[in-house]
């Protein structure tokens, strides 16, 4: 995977990802996290710990992020994800937001 500059916590989410460790995946994210994903809004760790347990059942995605912007405390990453669904594999953007305590606070997926 070719390095591109991205906040350490995101580093550290798309390793715990290829890595499928929901605990490592999970401990990047704030308590009060909210993620939008599928059209589903996900709130709080227990909520965040349940997709991603499903969705690694589900899909068993592995994630090469391309290319990475940031502005203040909102980064956008650009990623090719593979995996066991239609069309895979296929470019997403996730759009983190980060808390001061470099947690991810809000994630997006589309």
């Amino acid at each position: 995977m070719e390095q591109i500059d991205m906040p350490v916590p995101l580093g550290r989410y798309f390793a715990a990802q290829n890595a499928h460790d929901i605990d490592a995946i999970v401990a990047c994210f704030a308590a009060d996290a909210v993620v939008q994903d599928e059209g589903r809004t996900i709130t709080g760790l227990a909520a965040v710990r349940m997709w991603k347990e499903a969705a690694s059942a589900k899909y068993r995605i592995t994630v090469e992020p391309l290319r990475a912007t940031r502005t203040g405390d909102q980064a956008e990453i650009t990623a090719r994800v593979s995996g066991n669904f239609p069309g895979s594999p296929a470019n997403l953007t996730y759009v983190f937001g980060l808390s001061a305590d470099h947690k991810i606070r809000t994630l997006s997926v589309r």
